[in-house]
This record gives C-alpha cells, structure tokens and sequence, in this order.
C-alpha cells in the first residue's frame, strides 16, 4: 500500500512535464504498460459544492498534513478534492529527512520555499471524479 502525500485517491496535475515523469514513474513500478499521459478537462465550477482542502504552497499545514498521510493518521478526512504542491527529485531527499526527524518543520519548509514545485490534484471521491471529462490519451 503506497503512502501518498494527499491520502488515497486519484491523483493529477497540470504539468504536462510532471505528468510525463509520472507516466515514466508508474510504468518503471509496474514492469509493464506503455507510459502513457491522460488529460481531463477539470469543471472547477463544481468545486463550490464538495469539501475542497488546497495548500497554496508547501507550508506548514502542508507538510503536517502530508506526513500525516504518509504515516496513514488521515485515512478518515472528509475531503473530495485536495490540492497543493507535490516534491520533486530536488526535495525528495528534504522530505525523507523530515520524515525521519533530521529536520523539523521550520528547517524543512525554509529548504522547500526555493524549489519550484508542481502541483498536485488528489480527487478523492465520486463526487471529485464527477468534475472530470477525458479528453485525450496520449500514449509516449
């Protein structure tokens, strides 16, 4: 069982570049498939009727809320939809040292703030999955 920052769910993103490296990512984990990028249309209108959490940057309540999935102590929210950064390559290795105590939040956000981070869409229930339409799959 996988560990993700925003909890279970279904996750995307709207770096084309982000979601090409996870595309690489899922197809190197599983030995098999085709890299392959599907792009939906998002109907944000919607979003005014679901339990919506968004983190607009890697800040404090990101980072606790995160590792509090990766430790599975937020099986139980509510959310349809969580949004906010996602780490890169760069800070990965920043997280890793949070995650295991060599950092705390203040020297591990103060390390984040100057990466880059892409973004990251979590929908986590049928009623978040309603607010997508496919539109292209696109096989590398």
């Amino acid at each position: 069982d996988r560990k993700l920052d925003f909890g279970t769910g279904f996750y995307l993103t709207t770096s084309y570049e982000q979601a090409e490296r996870w595309a690489k990512l899922t197809t190197a984990r599983r030995k098999k498939g085709e890299e392959t990028i599907t792009v939906f249309y998002f109907d944000e209108t919607k979003l005014a009727k679901l339990n919506v959490l968004i983190f607009e940057s890697a800040n404090t309540d990101w980072l606790k809320y995160a590792s509090n999935n990766r430790n599975n102590d937020n099986a139980a929210d509510d959310y349809d939809i969580v949004i906010g950064p996602v780490a890169n390559d760069r800070t990965a290795p920043v997280l890793a040292a949070y995650f295991a105590g060599i950092y705390d939040e203040e020297e591990t956000i103060k390390r984040l703030l100057p990466q880059k981070l892409k973004d990251q869409y979590a929908f986590k229930t049928v009623n978040a999955l309603c607010c997508l339409d496919l539109c292209e799959v696109i096989v590398k």
